[in-house]
């Protein structure tokens, strides 16, 4: 599996030290509050756990699954909730927690389904952001690395499901995806 990964761009020690910094930060920011993060599936899985061990409020957990993507590896820009939450957010403040953000198209989407809900707020963390590939503007609260136009895997992001259980951030090969 790591024969495929052309170079590690993020090691786990510098990921590790970025979500304790971004917990902080949440911390920081959220004093006297309590957080409905929103793992969206499944890429962000990981990057939320550890970020919830991080952050020194209380915090609840909910899920959405969406797709822009289908099997391939740009974004398709046609966004499909596949799972929605399970509790209502009205009145909540709201983290959703992404794992790269890319066109900007799926954040956009989900950002003003969730507003339309009546939470207190709605702020955006991302592990990971492509401003190369940028569509459409989003206001990321909290962003772990700003990384090069490459496809990555690795640290629950994956391609046609492999790869999620790299702890680092690797970009992998063409020839491993066909490009």
């Amino acid at each position: 599996m790591t024969g495929d990964i052309k170079k590690v761009l993020l090691s786990s020690e510098a990921i590790d030290q970025r979500v304790r910094e971004l917990g902080a930060q949440i911390t920081a920011d959220y004093q006297g509050k309590e957080i409905l993060m929103i793992c969206i599936l499944r890429g962000a899985v990981i990057f939320m756990g550890d970020l919830a061990l991080a952050i020194k409020v209380p915090v609840a957990l909910d899920f959405m699954a969406v797709s822009s993507y289908g099997g391939g590896s740009t974004s398709s820009g046609v966004v499909r909730i596949l799972k929605d939450l399970d509790e209502s957010v009205e009145g909540k403040h709201l983290l959703i927690v992404e794992d790269i953000i890319d066109s900007g198209l799926t954040l956009q989407y989900l950002t003003e389904n969730l507003k339309s809900r009546n939470p207190a707020s709605v702020k955006i963390c991302t592990l990971l952001n492509k401003p190369s590939r940028r569509k459409i503007e989003v206001d990321v609260a909290y962003t772990g690395f700003e990384i090069p136009d490459e496809f990555v895997v690795g640290y629950g992001l994956d391609y046609a499901e492999k790869y999620r259980n790299l702890p680092f951030v690797g970009i992998l090969k063409p020839e491993a995806y066909g490009a």
